[in-house]
């Protein structure tokens, strides 16, 4: 790509990556202490607003959002959300197992193997 959301130019350098996942114009990184790395287009606060902690085993990109899950089961969704995500709520939403996420819909799995789906307003 051309990097003019800094796609190309900002990507981290570091070593320890486990997963990486692409939106439209930002990417994020799972590295292997469980700590997310997010760089790229922050116009909807992908970049900003990425999670703190340590805890993380699974990352995915919509277009605009970014979504990762904890060790514990809980999602935390950010970037540009219209809404405040049903996924990424308070009391969280508990035994998720696996994410994804298109360009405008997030799902996730649970561990009673039903879903949970939600599509950006």
């Amino acid at each position: 790509g051309d990097s003019e959301s800094g796609q190309r130019d900002d990507a981290p350098t570091c070593a320890g990556f486990v997963a990486i996942a692409c939106g439209e114009n930002h990417s994020v990184g799972l590295r292997n202490d469980g700590t997310v790395i997010t760089w790229g287009d922050d116009s909807g606060n992908q970049i900003d607003d990425q999670p703190t902690g340590s805890s993380f085993v699974a990352i995915a990109c919509g277009s605009s959002r970014s979504m990762a899950l904890r060790e514990d089961g809980t999602v935390a969704i950010w970037g540009y959300c219209v809404r405040r995500p049903s996924l990424d709520s308070d009391p969280p939403e508990v035994g998720i197992v696996a994410i994804a996420m298109g360009l405008a819909v997030a799902v996730a799995l649970r561990n009673d193997k039903g879903m949970v789906s939600e599509a950006e307003a």
